[in-house]
């Protein structure tokens, strides 16, 4: 496998940092750790190097120190990555931090892009760091965004689009899975229509269609997760169907925590309607809110 790792020194590039180190990849697999040092500029985004000589020395001496604690961050991951059979290679990067790490993902031929889900700095603060967000919705290859230090069990929220073959087709090839437990998750979206409580007159065919729309989504959905979870176990995973109700994100967020899941994977795009996950809303409402590792499933350009 060839994994790009990227690490800026914080507590959670370390998690992503141990994740990597624990997984059984393959001999001779690559692991490209880098880090990516930004244009240094102020708050109007005008550089600071512009205002006169004494801010230029402020900001070189800035730029050195904060190239050396990346330079710091780099080094510690390849020796916690170090192995006989495993080649590791760290570079630090320049430029806006998830345009460079997607541009070298695409550059190595990544087969995953893992990170932390956040930075140093203001972007600390949030669930889901900025370059976190971005680097998922512009990599040429799935994407593990971090919060664990081991993958550890695995939920698949599977829909049955072509994203969630996509999926599928990681967790029954990639080697890093060989032995974990998966758990299919489908969710059947059973929410009460406007329509039944307010539409005069119709109220008796809006609530017949409507109960008749929820069985065949609760029937659909619990032999989709039965059929996902025996092609699995075909390709020698250890899969069990898992058919929940309601909001897909909700659903998919509530059953990982209660689960002590580890990992989340999804697809990047889904299908619409009554039984289907919808990519944007979904996917990033699971980013934003599992408490788990989350791995996006977009296909490999």
């Amino acid at each position: 496998m060839r994994i790009l790792l990227a690490v800026d020194g914080s507590v959670s590039s370390d998690r992503a940092t141990q994740l990597v180190t624990s997984l059984p990849l393959p001999a001779d697999s690559v692991v490209r750790v880098v880090s990516v040092q930004p244009p240094f500029t102020d708050i109007l985004d005008v550089s600071w190097a512009s205002t006169g000589t004494s801010d230029r020395v402020r900001v070189e001496t800035e730029q050195a120190v904060d190239a050396r604690h990346r330079h710091e961050a780099i080094s510690r991951a390849e020796i916690e990555l170090a192995r006989g059979d495993l080649r590791v290679e760290g570079f630090l990067l320049r430029g806006r931090p998830a345009r460079a790490i997607v541009d070298e993902a695409a550059s190595m031929g990544a087969d995953l892009v893992v990170l932390g889900s956040r930075g140093h700095g203001v972007i600390a603060t949030m669930v889901l760091g900025s370059t976190a967000s971005d680097v998922v919705d512009h990599a040429p290859c799935p994407v593990l965004v971090v919060r664990s230090a081991s993958l550890g069990s695995v939920a698949f929220a599977d829909d049955g689009s072509t994203s969630a073959r996509a999926a599928e087709s990681l967790l029954a090839a990639w080697p890093i899975f060989a032995g974990r437990h998966v758990d299919v998750l489908t969710v059947a979206e059973t929410a009460v229509p406007v329509a039944v409580g307010f539409v005069s007159g119709l109220h008796d065919q809006v609530a017949s269609s409507y109960g008749q729309s929820v069985g065949e989504a609760r029937r659909e959905v619990v032999e989709q997760a039965l059929t996902t979870a025996l092609r699995l176990r075909g390709a020698g995973v250890d899969a069990d169907p898992v058919a929940l109700e309601g909001d897909p994100a909700d659903e998919i967020v509530r059953f990982a925590a209660e689960r002590g899941t580890g990992t989340i994977i999804i697809g990047t795009r889904g299908h619409t309607g009554l039984t289907r996950l919808v990519l944007g809303s979904v996917a990033r409402k699971v980013l934003l809110h599992a408490a788990c590792s989350v791995l996006v499933a977009r296909p490999t350009r």
